[in-house]
Parts: structure tokens; sequence; C-alpha cells
């Protein structure tokens, strides 16, 4: 999930909204403001309903927004970095660089969470009290009530047992705690969140059916997210069992063809391009650190009338948009972040932060399966057709 406006930084993590929250926020003001607070405090002006329905739900997306950011503190007092948090259509998501190394931070990461939203609807309705002690049961009494109310069930909702939710990762820490085998575990746990999310597309088709209209098309787009996020964290547990304990440095294309930003789209396609079979070339700075990632298909876009006049620089993907890794790191923690502007690659570097290698699709497919190749070599390893000995 990508942002669409970023919002700064916040314990020095990016926090960005996407644009489907501006759609979320849309339904929450409409419902409230023509719905429940009429309906619970009659007499007041729309203008009033308005209003109080905008500031509980800037609220409901702080208490989203805290949520998320104390998953994010935990993963990263457990030597899990973050790279960013992003709220969107149906909450907000805690962009981890990686996987917590035991159960034990695992479970920490997982249940913060929804300890935080429970600790928020504790924190409202203790508001909402002193606010009727007060003598006040109108609108603030009932945004206080709203918020009480969400917060506890955004925490136990989030309990349930099953991936993606944060129930889900406590139930994937368990049963790795118990078997030994986090692969395993988080294929366990992916397996109940299709359940559920099957479950919950069939109660919303079901509230259709029954006339309750838009509370079931809800419920079932949840489902169906449920659905498609389990049954991708299933495929990558799966994945990373078959890839553990690769590193990137073992699949990786060592010593590639690195390039001068400066040099003329025309000048690359002569001299480089068709002389040579790569289809990724990192463009460095004389140090022969990162200044950016040039594909074959970004330089197949440039019209042929513009290619002698345009640089590398300027059609390559920006450095700090390229996934990098060091050599040492696990091969399946940077699968994760192999998307956006480059193409499915990345680049690899050193400790000085110098271009040592570079990692396509192709170079995952190979690693893919020289892995299914050893699962069936009967010759223990180390062997010639090994990637790495245990």
């Amino acid at each position: 999930m990508r942002a669409s406006i970023s919002l700064g930084r916040i314990a020095g993590i990016k926090v960005g909204i996407n644009a489907s929250v501006f759609l979320i926020v849309a339904i929450l003001v409409v419902g409230l403001a023509t719905g429940q607070l009429p309906a619970a405090y009659p007499g007041r002006s729309i203008v009033a309903y308005v209003i109080a329905a905008i500031i509980a739900a800037l609220l409901f997306l702080g208490s989203l927004l805290a949520h998320e950011l104390a998953h994010s503190l935990v993963a990263r007092r457990n030597g899990v970095e973050v790279e960013s948090i992003v709220l969107w259509l149906l909450g907000g998501v805690a962009q981890l660089r990686g996987e917590a190394k035991t159960p034990g931070a695992d479970f920490r990461i997982a249940i913060v969470g929804p300890l935080t939203s429970l600790a928020l609807a504790v924190v409202f309705g203790l508001a909402a009290g002193g606010v009727a002690m007060l003598g006040s049961a109108g609108l603030p009494f009932g945004v206080l009530v709203y918020l009480a109310a969400t917060n506890a069930v955004l925490a136990v909702f989030n309990l349930i047992p099953a991936a993606p939710l944060d129930g889900g990762r406590v139930l994937r820490a368990a049963l790795w705690q118990f078997r030994g085998d986090r692969h395993a575990a988080a294929v366990n746990a992916a397996r109940a969140g299709r359940i559920l999310g099957f479950v919950m597309i069939a109660l919303g088709v079901l509230q259709v059916v029954t006339g309750r209209g838009l509370s079931g098309v809800w419920l079932a787009l949840i489902g169906w997210f449920v659905v498609s996020a389990a049954t991708a964290e299933e495929q990558q547990a799966r994945l990373g069992g078959r890839i553990a304990g690769l590193q990137v440095g073992h699949v990786m294309a060592a010593r590639p063809t690195v390039l001068d930003g400066n040099l003329s789209v025309a000048d690359f396609i002569a001299q480089v391009a068709l002389t040579h079979q790569y289809s990724t070339y990192p463009l460095v700075d004389p140090y022969g650190r990162l200044t950016g990632l040039v594909t074959l298909n970004r330089v197949r876009a440039v019209p042929p009338e513009l290619r002698a006049t345009t640089r590398l620089q300027e059609i390559a993907c920006p450095p700090n948009e390229v996934p990098t890794a060091r050599p040492e790191e696990p091969l399946v923690e940077l699968l994760e972040r192999m998307h956006g502007c480059a193409d499915g690659r990345a680049v690899v570097v050193d400790e000085a932060g110098r271009v040592v290698g570079v990692l396509s699709a192709s170079d995952v497919a190979r690693a893919l399966q020289l892995a299914d190749l050893r699962s069936f070599d009967p010759y223990p390893a180390p062997s010639g057709a090994d990637l790495t000995s245990r």
C-alpha cells in the first residue's frame, strides 16, 4: 500500500495517507451526520452534526494511526526496521522491513496494536463519563462514546486469530513457539484468515439479500480484503520456507554493469544495451554509490527523437525508491520490498554503500528452482548445486 499524501514523520517514521482514506472519511461523516448523531441527539442544526461528524472521523483516523504507530515502535525496539505507516480505506498498515527474529518479538509486535486500541477505548470512555458528570449529554458526549465504541470494536476484531489481523500474528507467534517452525505457523495463521474472510463475505451477501444494504456490502468488502491478504501471506510463507537460509549475496548477479547518469539514452543504446545481455543498469557516482536505476523498459519509453538529448539520470528510478539490501540479508526479507518503480529489481550494496550486485525476478526464480532441486537431492549438503549449506 503506497501513500498518496505524506504527513511527515512521527518518531522518525514516515507517515502518509492513501487517497482511499477520503472515501472512508466521507462515509463516516455522512453516516454520522445524517443518521447516528441526529437519531441519538435530535434538535441540533445540520452544521453542528457535520462538525461533530468531522471531528469524530478525524479522531478515528488518529486512533488508527496510534494503533499502527504502536506496532511500529515495538517492532523497531525488537530489531525490525519500519519503512512507513500508511492509512487507507480499510484501516492502517505499518510497513515493516523484515520479520521478527523470535516468537516473543513477533507476539509483542502483534499484541501492542489491539492493546493500544483498547487503551484508547478506555480513555474515550472515561472522557465521555467526565462529560456526562458535568451535565452534558449532547454531541461532544456522543462523539466520545462513538470513539470509545469503535476503538473497542477495533481491538476485539483485531484479536480474532486469523491473519492478516493482529490476532493472526499472535496465533503465528504461539504456533511458532510451540512447533519451532515459523513458516508452518504463518501458513496455518493465513489459512485461518482465509476461512474468516470467506465467512465475512458470506455474511455480507446474506445481509444484502435480506435488505440490510450498505452494511452487508461493507462487510463483504472487508472479507474480500482479508481473503486476499491472507492468501498473499500464505504464498509468502510458503516461499519463505522454500528459500529459508538463502542470503541476498547467494542469489544476486555480482559485478553488474554500472553507468554514469550523464550518459545519453542514445549513447546507452548504441554502446551498452545492444552489446550487453542485461536489462537492469545501476547508475552510480564517482565513488560507486547508487544514484538511480535504469531498466530497458524505461529506455523504451523514451521517444526516439528525444533519445539523443535525454540523460539516463532523467529517466532513472530515484535511489530512494530503489529496493536495496546488503549481501548478508536474508533473501526472503528483500522480496517483500521488490516493488515500485524499480520494475521488480533490487540493488545490493556493501557497507560503504557501493553497488556490488543486482537482483531480478529471474534470479529469484532460479534460486527457487535450485531450492526445489535441493529438497529432492538424495545427497546431504554441501554439494555442488547447493546455494548454501547449513
